[in-house]
């Protein structure tokens, strides 16, 4: 059972409810590819989506996770809407709450938006990443991903590495993964990862070749030079050649080590081309899961709406 009204992070999901979730999307990822199977079991949903910072995967997945299931979905279109003319965040959800939306879905740059706008509209609202807080669907379909492949979580290895001090990836992945057994370890260079995140419930180190040694799983991070005042180090080259994953370091992993990221991949930055592309490589698998759980997440928001 999945009660709640929003979901705003991994951080208060409960072990059960996190499983509830992938264990649904399981269900939804055979509409993927076959189209008969689909429903329209969201026929009487509408879906905004207000993206207030750029996506491609989180925001497509989104809105076609919702026309599979039959789902009124519209983008807001934050540049051209009142948002420009000045219009407060809580307005904007006040406005769209009148207007008879049920489920509402925001990425924005600062951290705790998702959290207000919940607090002050009646519609379901999903967390599609705030700032350098969380990211949580994107952690869910990691996970759905990992459970795919490897069948438990249970004392797994999982490696994130790279951009760790601005990737709400890699909080929300530390908190999801915490919870269900895997042994997590956050690498990068000293400037990108520290050890304060232990308090996570992690290993933290800056040495790549010794985090990624038995690895289950290794997961790169995109280098965000936009949350960044200052260059964390002196040149893509240098860090590539330090921190970068690539098919020499990746032999310290296991043989059947999974290779992950959240997209998008800098290409001979944080991974290599032959890593990307590689056997173990489920990046493109990734993508595909994450329609499925963004379908189980509005399935489950929308069953548990129409109850209340």
């Amino acid at each position: 059972m999945f009660n709640r009204k929003d979901l705003l992070g991994l951080r208060d999901l409960t072990k059960e409810e996190i499983m509830t979730i992938l264990n649904t999307a399981k269900e939804m990822k055979l509409q993927i590819d076959n189209p008969e199977l689909r429903n329209n079991s969201l026929s009487k949903t509408s879906i905004v989506t207000l993206f207030f910072e750029n996506s491609t995967r989180t925001k497509m997945s989104f809105m076609l996770a919702g026309e599979y299931q039959g789902a009124i979905v519209k983008d807001l279109g934050v540049a051209t809407s009142s948002v420009s003319k000045g219009e407060s965040l809580i307005d904007t959800g006040i406005n769209l709450d009148q207007m008879g939306t049920n489920i509402m879905i925001i990425r924005h740059q600062m951290t705790g938006a998702p959290h207000i706008l919940a607090k002050n509209v009646n519609a379901s609202v999903i967390n599609a990443g705030d700032g350098s807080n969380e990211h949580p669907t994107q952690a869910l379909l990691d996970l759905f991903t990992i459970l795919e492949h490897k069948g438990k979580f249970e004392g797994l290895k999982v490696v994130i590495l790279g951009d760790i001090a601005h990737s709400r990836v890699a909080r929300s992945n530390a908190f999801g993964l915490t919870k269900l057994g895997a042994k997590v370890t956050l690498a990068g260079p000293s400037t990108l990862v520290s050890n304060s995140m232990a308090s996570l419930g992690v290993t933290v180190s800056t040495d790549i070749k010794e985090a990624i040694k038995d690895a289950d799983v290794v997961m790169g991070l995109r280098i965000q030079f936009e949350r960044q005042k200052n260059m964390p180090f002196p040149n893509l080259r240098e860090y590539s050649n330090l921190f970068g994953v690539n098919s020499e370091i990746l032999k310290n992993a296991k043989k059947d080590v999974l290779v992950m990221h959240p997209g998008p991949v800098n290409r001979g930055v944080e991974l290599s081309t032959d890593v990307i592309d590689g056997e173990n490589s489920v990046i493109n698998v990734q993508v595909k899961n994450g329609v499925a759980v963004r379908m189980a997440i509005l399935k489950l928001l929308s069953e548990n709406n129409r109850r209340a």
